[in-house]
């Protein structure tokens, strides 16, 4: 079986004789059809993350065809197009329990601590193989797990129409977050360094920064510590700041900014199963979160794939047996 496996940082050989998914009883195997590039599959790529071991397969964003299905399922059948959620909690511990399965402590993550999906066929937990219209895209489906989690920190932040928006960084989380404010009838302001980013945000219904203040929400994507102050002094008093990139940086602010301005920072760690999948899912259709694809790629091409993704405007993604994936986008 072919597979796209990392031996090395910066360096990803194409193998043909990965091992076969073993189907559990409770397990479908999917045929995959693609799989979209996402920041923390680009951190192993690069040597920032450390995988478990090498060779390792890379890749989480991942949708195809159910191939095989496990003795114990019984709503899940061949033949059925499928696209998983990469984040299998337990389902059993006490936060699970409660509805906040993101923060699961035995949560198994696709790509980081098991074997991720960029390969010929791959064997998935049924619950977290959902069934997808046959008429999705490739583009939409390779941008339903970063539509996901842009969706949950949107529904978790509380935002309405009437309120005023500012987007730090149009990367793939900010360029959806505009995406998402734009359908709620929202029309965010973005402040993006990248030229080609930010035309992109402007496409998806954004307006470039212009300096002004008062915003009511401040959705930060970019991760980029020295981003978050210079937009949190831009709130307006009582203003929720939704904090959804990742860094090591302590925040910059003291309590005594908070209190005194009475912010909400609000942390949104990926999405909570299975509400947040299955209403993406059935959004689909109209929100087309494959319209911040920039590119695709052949898995024979992984290699060229991985290395740019950073520098391009847009998401990207591979096709492993999709006939969508015949080159570049």
């Amino acid at each position: 079986m072919k597979a796209a496996v990392l031996i090395g940082p910066g360096r990803i050989e194409i193998v043909d004789d990965w091992p076969e998914p073993v189907c559990g009883p409770r397990d479908v195997v999917v045929r995959m059809d693609g799989v979209g590039l996402c920041g923390s599959d680009l951190a192993v790529f690069h040597g920032r993350r450390l995988p478990p071991e090498t060779p390792w397969a890379l890749g989480h964003e991942g949708f195809g065809r159910v191939a095989a299905v496990g003795s114990d399922v019984r709503d899940r059948s061949v033949g059925q197009r499928v696209v998983i959620e990469p984040n299998y909690a337990c389902l059993k511990c006490a936060d699970c329990l409660t509805g906040l399965t993101s923060a699961c402590p035995h949560r198994v993550i696709v790509g980081l601590n098991a074997p991720g999906v960029l390969a010929e066929r791959v064997a998935v937990p049924a619950h977290f193989a959902h069934p997808v219209p046959d008429g999705a895209t490739g583009a939409d489906l390779a941008a339903t797990e970063p539509y996901t989690v842009a969706r949950a920190a949107v529904r978790r932040s509380g935002v309405t129409a009437a309120d005023r928006c500012l987007v730090v960084g149009a990367g793939a989380q900010g360029l959806l977050v505009c995406l998402i404010l734009s359908r709620l009838g929202i029309q965010p302001v973005v402040t993006e360094p990248h030229p080609q980013r930010l035309a992109r945000a402007e496409q998806l219904g954004a307006v470039p920064d212009d300096g002004r203040t008062g915003f009511t929400y401040v959705f930060e994507t970019s991760g980029h510590a020295p981003a978050l102050h210079p937009a949190v002094v831009r709130a307006a008093p009582g203003a929720t700041v939704v904090l959804i990139g990742l860094n090591s940086d302590r925040l910059p602010f003291t309590t005594d900014d908070v209190v005194r301005r009475q912010l909400v920072i609000r942390g949104s760690m990926i999405y909570d199963h299975p509400g947040d999948f299955c209403t993406s899912i059935a959004e689909l259709s109209q929100a087309r979160p494959g319209a911040v694809i920039e590119a695709r790629f052949p898995l024979h091409e992984a290699q060229e794939a991985f290395t740019d993704a950073a520098e391009r405007a847009g998401k990207t993604w591979i096709s492993i047996h999709d006939a969508e994936g015949n080159g570049h986008a």
